[in-house]
Order: structure tokens, then sequence, then C-alpha cells
């Protein structure tokens, strides 16, 4: 490997892609329940099952 593609690949590391930061798991846990809430509710309005 090359000086030039080393570079690049510490440079790819060190990028974020803009999701939440990694302390922020507790908000993820309840918005994916909020999810699941919202469909089932969505579900049984419906009458799909």
């Amino acid at each position: 490997m090359t000086s030039t593609s080393a570079s690049h690949v510490l440079a790819r590391a060190r990028v974020r892609t803009g999701g939440p930061q990694d302390g922020s798991k507790w908000l993820e846990h309840v918005l994916g329940w909020i999810l699941v809430l919202v469909v089932a509710m969505f579900v049984t309005r419906t009458g799909l099952l």
C-alpha cells in the first residue's frame, strides 16, 4: 500500500455520516418503540390482520 492510499483509508475512517452520536442509544431505542407503536395502531385501525 502506498502512502497516498494509506492516507485515504485514514481519512475515510475519520469521516462521520451525520447519524446520531454514539451516546444517544436510548433516544434511538425510544424512537424505535414509538415507530413500532405507530405501525401497530395503523394495522389495528385498518384491520389488515
